[in-house]
């Protein structure tokens, strides 16, 4: 296809409305920036707080080096023809856009370094890699293509309460490379975690994930995908643990120039974890499958090796 007949050149009003779209791009980068401060800001006095009761129980005291790793993650996924790749952790996938027509096999790699500031605030930075191999053709070369940051705060917790768990994680990634279109995203995920006991090694959950997707392009237009899902978890006493969410997604579809657009769906999405942990609730080692149908169905291999530089 001539790649000066593929999208048409804005017209005024598309212009205006291409920079109606950055201006909102930029308030809800602002908003998140906001949000990640007031957040970080209201977990840190929490988790001293903890601290302090901690110490008066007479328990260990924390160390005074948090844990420091590389949460390095190895992906390979299906790309049915005619879609995008989503689903849990699909918003990296969105950095370059990629319309798979013909279907192609994706793998990916994060390296995000992490530190855990307490053991209910984690920040991390990092970047993101990924390769293509197309159904009629030849793999791609490897690029690092977008950067990532966010953070994990737990909100809320149980502590043998009747109110569940409350975690926040928010994950905004941009491209690293001007590619032809580009898109950022502001991954958020909330989730509930009701521990069945004092443990807490068996659990129920309840999560709502909306990936906000921001194109820097009037002759392009992506409605950002939302997930609503309940699971559960058991740990088994050799710190063996299994996760399964279950739940929809919903897509708005998109519309990629003169391309033919993508439909909007509301279909069933199904991960399963499996993690190795230490006695400290560290991750060891992990694996991750996910089948999400996007329409048709889309799979998802994850390894998950993470690198301690510190680990208590």
């Amino acid at each position: 296809m001539d790649s000066s007949s593929a999208f048409p050149v804005p017209t005024p009003s598309g212009r205006a409305a291409w920079r109606r779209r950055r201006a909102g791009a930029a308030r809800g980068a602002a908003a998140l920036a906001a949000l990640w401060l007031t957040v970080i800001a209201a977990a840190l006095p929490a988790a001293a707080a903890k601290d302090d009761d901690d110490d008066d129980d007479d328990k260990p005291a924390k160390p005074a080096v948090p844990n420091i790793y590389l949460d390095l993650s190895t992906a390979a996924i299906t790309i049915p023809a005619n879609s995008i790749a989503l689903g849990f952790g699909g918003g990296q996938w969105l950095s370059r856009l990629q319309l798979s027509s013909p279907a192609a096999i994706g793998i990916g790699i994060s390296a995000p370094l992490t530190v855990d500031l307490t053991d209910r605030l984690s920040v991390y930075a990092g970047v993101y890699g990924s390769t293509l191999l197309p159904e009629d053709g030849q793999w791609t070369s490897f690029q690092v293509n977008s950067w990532m940051a966010g953070f994990t705060a737990e909100l809320y917790e149980q502590n043998g309460g009747t109110f569940p768990t409350v975690t926040l994680q928010s994950t905004l990634s941009a491209p690293t490379i001007d590619w032809r279109f580009n898109a950022s995203s502001i991954d958020n995920n909330l989730e509930f975690d009701y521990a069945l006991n004092t443990d807490e090694t068996r659990g129920l959950l309840a999560g709502l994930r909306y990936i906000q997707v921001l194109v820097d392009s009037a002759a392009i237009t992506v409605h950002s995908p939302i997930i609503g899902y309940l699971g559960g978890y058991y740990q088994w006493p050799n710190n063996w643990k299994a996760t399964v969410r279950a739940g929809l997604q919903h897509f708005g579809g998109a519309q990629l120039g003169t391309l033919t657009p993508i439909k909007p769906f509301t279909q069933p999405i199904l991960r399963i974890d499996l993690d190795q942990m230490d006695d400290n609730d560290n991750r060891l080692f992990g694996v991750s499958g996910q089948i999400a149908w996007t329409p048709t169905p889309s799979y998802m291999l994850t390894l998950r090796t993470p690198i301690y530089a510190v680990r208590n």
